[in-house]
């Protein structure tokens, strides 16, 4: 049985997935959620091998539901609108489903969907929009504990590396997520955020000044008193942006 879980907060959504889904005997539908915060309680909880996860919920889109949850499983978009297909993909995501579907097409997505929890199909949806151009992140999402809070990017000061990790300083608070800082650096906008050392990246709106600090190298002072090291390749990003 592939174990699966509906995400959308319209019921109307959800119950016509389910009826769909209820044609597949070898599909187990193991929850429903109204909203992200139930999804990644649910998936934490129910291990699902597929989801079902509509893009444009309040307080967690889908995006950031797959991003908090620990173990990641099959995917499939269900929206309203197209214009998220190339995250989708980015995102390895298995099929995209675009609100209203017809049942040839459903057939057609529990059908890639059956053999890739099964192992037995690549996923060659992936890579079709590896390089295409996306809209900068708007806000960030954090699991703390078994709490989650989402901030937005404009309230971020700085970010530091941590190995595979970040920690995102935000107006005196520090929060910590389990990302590269390369990976975040290509989501957030660069006429914003910038990359002014190996292991900073560092937001413009949050600069105070910048002075020498030894001979050949700099600091960036921010606004709350922070000195980030400014290496030479990241002193020229700054002066390309100031």
């Amino acid at each position: 049985m592939i174990k699966t879980l509906i995400v959308d907060d319209e019921p109307h959504a959800r119950e016509i997935l389910a009826e769909y889904l209820a044609e597949y005997p070898q599909f187990l539908l193991v929850g429903e959620c109204a909203n992200g915060y139930e999804a990644v309680k649910a998936a934490g909880e129910r291990a699902p091998d597929l989801l079902f996860l509509d893009i444009q919920m309040p307080k967690l889109d889908g995006f950031e539901v797959l991003e908090l949850l620990d173990v990641k499983p099959q995917v499939v978009f269900v929206t309203a609108y197209d214009e998220y297909a190339v995250r989708a993909f980015e995102v390895h995501a298995l099929d995209y489903l675009v609100k209203p579907f017809t049942a040839e097409r459903f057939a057609a997505v529990v059908a890639r969907a059956e053999a890739a929890v099964l192992g037995s199909a690549s996923q060659p949806l992936a890579d079709i929009a590896a390089a295409a151009r996306k809209k900068p992140l708007q806000r960030i999402a954090f699991k703390e504990g078994g709490a989650i809070e989402v901030i937005p990017v404009q309230r971020i000061d700085y970010i530091e590396a941590q190995d595979d990790y970040v920690h995102v300083f935000t107006r005196g608070e520090k929060h910590v997520k389990q990302q590269t800082l390369t990976e975040l650096e290509q989501l957030l906008d660069p006429a914003r955020f910038v990359r002014v050392h190996r292991g900073y990246i560092v937001n413009l709106e949050s600069l105070a000044r910048v002075e020498p600090y030894a001979k050949d190298s700099r600091v960036v002072v921010l606004k709350d008193g922070a000195r980030i090291p400014v290496s030479r390749a990241g002193y020229e990003r700054l002066k390309a942006l100031l």
